[in-house]
């Protein structure tokens, strides 16, 4: 249902066809099939770890002992076939966010603030925060903003919705 409503969402919100790509979770093939109606070109990613012991105080993920791409909708390009980016994009909101860090007690009291946190963080990232990769803020890279944006007109724009 979930899966079904984020798809949903994602796919109300394109106005080209893309290329999309998930991990193995079933939830996703199910719910992209449905939405798109083969209206998209889709590959899942399913990595498959070596077995390490586990013991106390591992932090560290297993290594990668292989990695298998499947072409399941339409003509997805084998080599763009990825999580990559989602999962470096995960990594990057869990630095910035305590309140999603492992083992920390930082924590937002309400789904309320957890939701404010997630969209100035996001807000931050793409309007504020120059990328060192583009030298230019995400915004600004997929030209919807011609400018670097201070924290403070961020702020005013969420408490007000009007953009300076």
């Amino acid at each position: 249902m979930n899966t079904c409503a984020f798809v949903g969402d994602l796919a109300s919100r394109l106005r080209h066809r893309v290329q999309i790509s998930t991990d193995g979770l079933d939830q996703y093939k199910r719910a992209i099939h449905q939405v798109f109606s083969g209206a998209v070109d889709y590959g899942m990613v399913v990595k498959s770890y070596e077995a390490d012991p586990v013991g106390a105080g591992r932090y560290s993920p297993p290594r990668v002992s292989e990695i298998t791409k499947t072409a399941l909708l339409g003509e997805p390009e084998e080599e763009l076939i990825s999580t990559s980016g989602v999962e470096r994009q995960n990594l990057t909101m869990r630095m910035q966010m305590r309140g999603l860090t492992r083992l920390t007690n930082a924590h937002s009291e309400t789904l309320r603030h957890h939701k404010t946190a997630t969209a100035l963080h996001y807000g931050f990232y793409n309007l504020c925060r120059i990328n060192e990769a583009v030298r230019v803020t995400p915004a600004m890279a997929a030209g919807i903003s011609e400018r670097v944006w201070s924290v403070g007109e961020l702020l005013d724009a969420a408490l007000t919705g009007e953009v300076k």
